[in-house]
C-alpha cells in the first residue's frame, strides 16, 4: 500500500491511505447519524437568484437587436440549405448521395446510401429528415469554418494549444442540455438558436482532429520543406494541409456525427425536423411512433458516417494512391454524374416534392404491439427490478444526499477528490459544489447525483463483464465491434426508446437509457485495457502456474488500472449527460428544472441556474475521475 509519509510522534508508525480513508468514512458515517436532517437546502421554486436571473432575460430581450444580425444570417444559410435540398426534391437528394457513395467509396456504398436516403422518404419522415439536415449542414459548415483554423493554429502553437485546451475540455464536459439555456437566453427558440447550441456543442472535435493531424505531419518533412526555401505560409499550404487532409476529413465526419446528436436534441428549443416527432410522441408514451423517428435518426447518422468516413479516406493521397478500383474513371466519374443527372430530371416524370404514398410503411403499429405483448408477459419482471432497484439503491442514496448535512456532502465530496485525483482536484471540487448551493439548486443537484451514481455503477458492472470477456475471446469481440460502432453513432435521445418501453417514465427509465448510452465507450476502453497488457507479462504469468481467474485479476485488471479508471470517467460524463435528457421520460431534477424553463416564462431564471447546476456537476464528477492514479506517492496529488 500507498504511504502518505506521515510518522505518528516518536513510534514512527506509518499512517497508510486506507487507514486514513477508512478513518475519514467511519467519521463521515458517525456525523450523518448525528446531524441527517440539519443544515440541508430544500429545494425552494421562490429562491431569489431565479427571479435575478428572470431579470436578466428581461434586460437581454430589451437589448437583443444587438444579436439580432446573427440570427438572422444563421436562420437565412438554414432556409437557404433547406430551400436547395427541397429544389433538389426527393430523387435529387437521393441520387446526390448515392453518387457520393460510389465516387468516394463503391458502387456498394453508393447502393447502400441511395437506399438509406429513400428509406427516410418510405417511412413517411422526408421532410422531417430534411429539415434535421439543412441545419446539420449549416452548423457544421460554420463549425468548420471556425474550428478548421483554429485547429490548424492549435495544431501549429503549443501555447495556443495549452490555452485552448481547457475550454475544449470545459465545452466537451458539459451535457448537450446544458447548452440550451443560455442559447435561448441570447437567440429566443427556433432554427437560430439550434444551429448556434449544435455548433457549439460540435466544434471541439473539429478543433481538436485538425489540430492533431497537423502535429502529426513528419517533423522531418517539415524541415525538408523549410531547407529548400518554403515560408511559413507555403508549408502550411503546400505541406501540412495536404499530409493532414485525412485527418481534416475525420473532423468534417466526427463534427458532423455530434452535430446530428446536438440537432435532435435542440427541439426543445423549437427546432424542427425528426427531433420534434421523437418528442411528441415520446411525451404521448407510444414507443411504435418514436421507434419510427428513431429509426430514421439512426439512418441518417449511418449514412453521413460512412459517406464522410469514405470522403475523409479519399482525402488523403496515399490511400488514394493504395487504392485500385475497377473500373477506374468511367466509376469514379462518369457514374455518379450519371447517377445525378438521372435525380435532377426525375422531376420531369414524377411528383419529387412527395415521396409516393404506394411505398410507404411504418413500424407504429407493430411495434407498438410487440412493446404491448412484451409490457404485458415482463412488467412483472422488468417492473419489479426497477422497484427493488429504486427501493434498496437509488432512494437511500438520494436520501443520504439530500439529508446530509450540506457541509458534510461537501467536504466528503472533496476527500473523495482528494484521494482519487490529488489536491487541486479536490480545491475545483469544493468551488463547484459551493457554486451549486448559491444556485439554490443543491436538493435537485443531490438528487440528480443520486441517478449518476447509481447508473455509471451499473455502467461499469456491465461494461468491466462485457470488456472482459471481449479481450479474451476474439469471435465474441468481432461479433460485438460492429453493434457499438452503430451504437456510437446514435444521437442521445433514440437510447430513451427501448428504456421507456421496457420501464415506464419514472426516474429508473433514465438510468437504464444511460446505461445502454454509456455502454459502448466502456466496454471498449476495458477491451482495450486488457489487450494493452504485455504479452511478456502474461506469459510469465501463465508460466508461473496463474489460473484464467488469477490471471485476469492479479494481472491484467491491475495492470490497465489507467484504462478501467477512464473508462469510470466516461461512463460518469455520459451518464450524466443521458440522465439530464432523461427528464422526458420521467427522470425530474435538474433535466426537469430545465425543460421547464424552455416551456414556461416565469420559470426561465431556474431553468437558466439549472443549466449552469448541470455544468457545475459535470465538472465535479470529472475533476474527481479525472486524475484518478495520478496521485503521488507522498499523498499531496499532482492531478486534477
Amino acid at each position: 500500500m500507498t504511504a502518505l509519509g506521515a510518522t505518528a510522534g516518536a513510534t514512527g508508525l506509518r499512517v497508510t491511505r486506507r487507514t486514513v480513508a477508512g478513518v475519514l468514512a467511519l467519521a463521515a458515517v458517525v456525523i450523518f447519524a448525528l446531524f441527517h436532517g440539519q443544515w440541508t437546502l430544500p429545494h425552494n421554486d421562490d429562491y431569489d437568484l431565479f427571479r435575478t436571473l428572470n431579470g436578466v432575460r428581461d434586460w437581454v430581450d430589451q437589448n437583443r437587436t444587438l444579436l439580432e444580425p446573427i440570427r438572422l444570417a444563421i436562420a437565412g444559410l438554414v432556409s437557404l440549405l433547406d430551400n436547395l435540398l427541397a429544389s433538389l426534391g426527393w430523387p435529387g437528394v437521393i441520387a446526390l448521395a448515392a453518387a457520393i457513395g460510389v465516387a468516394f467509396g463503391s458502387i456498394r456504398l453508393g447502393l447502400i446510401a441511395g437506399f438509406g436516403f429513400a428509406t427516410l422518404g418510405a417511412l413517411g419522415l422526408w421532410d422531417p429528415s430534411m429539415a434535421t439536415l439543412s441545419m446539420v449542414l449549416a452548423a457544421v459548415l460554420l463549425a468548420l469554418i471556425i474550428g478548421i483554423p483554429l485547429g490548424i493554429f492549435a495544431g501549429r502553437s503549443a501555447r495556443v494549444q495549452a490555452g485552448m485546451s481547457p475550454i475544449l475540455d470545459f465545452m466537451q464536459i458539459m451535457p448537450a442540455m446544458a447548452y440550451l439555456t443560455p442559447i435561448t437566453l441570447l437567440f429566443l427558440i427556433g432554427v437560430a438558436p439550434a444551429s448556434v447550441a449544435t455548433l457549439i456543442f460540435a466544434i471541439p472535435a473539429a478543433i481538436r482532429i485538425t489540430a492533431l493531424g497537423i502535429r502529426e505531419v513528419s517533423a522531418t518533412t517539415v524541415e525538408a520543406a523549410r531547407s529548400l526555401g518554403a515560408t511559413d505560409n507555403q508549408v502550411l499550404r503546400k505541406v501540412l494541409i495536404p499530409l493532414s487532409r485525412k485527418a481534416i476529413g475525420l473532423a468534417v465526419n466526427q463534427t458532423i456525427m455530434l452535430a446530428l446528436s446536438m440537432v435532435v436534441i435542440t427541439s426543445l428549443i423549437g427546432a424542427p425536423g425528426l427531433g420534434r416527432n421523437l418528442q411528441r410522441e415520446l411525451s404521448k408514451v407510444n414507443v411504435g411512433g418514436a421507434f419510427d423517428a428513431g429509426i430514421a435518426i439512426v439512418i441518417l447518422a449511418i449514412m453521413l458516417d460512412r459517406l464522410t468516413a469514405a470522403v475523409a479516406e479519399w482525402l488523403d493521397p496515399r490511400e488514394r494512391a493504395a487504392r485500385k478500383r475497377p473500373g477506374g474513371r468511367l466509376v469514379t466519374v462518369a457514374l455518379p454524374i450519371a447517377i445525378v443527372v438521372i435525380g435532377l430530371a426525375a422531376p420531369a416524370f414524377l411528383d419529387a416534392t412527395t415521396f409516393p404514398d404506394t411505398l410507404l410503411f411504418s413500424f407504429r403499429d407493430p411495434v407498438n404491439a410487440i412493446v404491448g405483448w412484451f409490457t404485458g408477459a415482463f412488467q412483472p419482471i422488468t417492473l419489479g427490478f426497477k422497484d427493488l432497484a429504486t427501493t434498496l439503491v437509488l432512494n437511500p442514496l438520494e436520501g443520504v444526499l439530500t439529508q446530509a448535512p450540506v457541509w458534510l456532502v461537501g467536504a466528503s465530496l472533496m476527500a473523495v477528490a482528494w484521494f482519487a485525483s490529488g489536491r487541486r482536484a479536490a480545491v475545483i471540487v469544493g468551488v463547484c459544489a459551493a457554486l451549486i448551493v448559491v444556485l439554490g439548486l443543491w436538493e435537485h443537484s443531490m438528487q440528480t447525483m443520486a441517478t449518476v451514481v447509481v447508473g455509471t455503477l451499473l455502467t461499469l458492472a456491465i461494461g468491466l463483464v462485457i470488456g472482459i470477456f471481449s479481450a479474451r475471446n476474439d469471435r465474441f469481440r468481432a461479433f460485438l465491434r460492429p453493434f457499438l460502432d452503430m451504437a456510437q453513432t446514435l444521437p442521445a435521445f433514440v437510447y430513451l426508446i427501448p428504456a421507456l418501453a421496457l420501464f415506464n417514465p419514472t426516474r429508473f427509465t433514465a438510468i437504464v437509457a444511460a446505461v445502454i448510452y454509456a455502454l459502448p465507450p466502456v466496454i471498449r476502453l476495458v477491451d482495450v485495457g486488457i489487450r494493452s497488457v504485455p504479452a511478456a507479462v502474461v506469459e510469465a504469468s501463465t508460466a508461473s502456474g496463474a489460473t484464467a481467474a488469477q490471471l485476469l485479476w492479479k494481472v491484467q485488471l491491475p495492470m490497465s488500472r489507467q484504462a478501467l479508471l477512464l473508462a469510470a470517467n466516461q461512463g460518469i460524463v455520459m451518464v450524466l449527460s443521458m440522465v439530464v435528457i432523461g427528464a422526458l421520460v420521467g427522470a425530474g431534477a435538474l433535466g426537469y428544472d430545465v425543460i421547464t424553463g424552455f416551456a414556461q416564462g416565469k420559470d426561465f431564471g431556474k431553468g437558466l441556474a439549472a443549466g449552469l447546476a448541470i455544468v457545475l456537476l459535470g465538472i465535479l464528477l470529472d475533476r474527481i475521475t479525472q486524475g484518478a492514479g495520478g496521485v503521488r506517492r507522498d499523498g499531496t496529488g499532482t492531478a486534477g
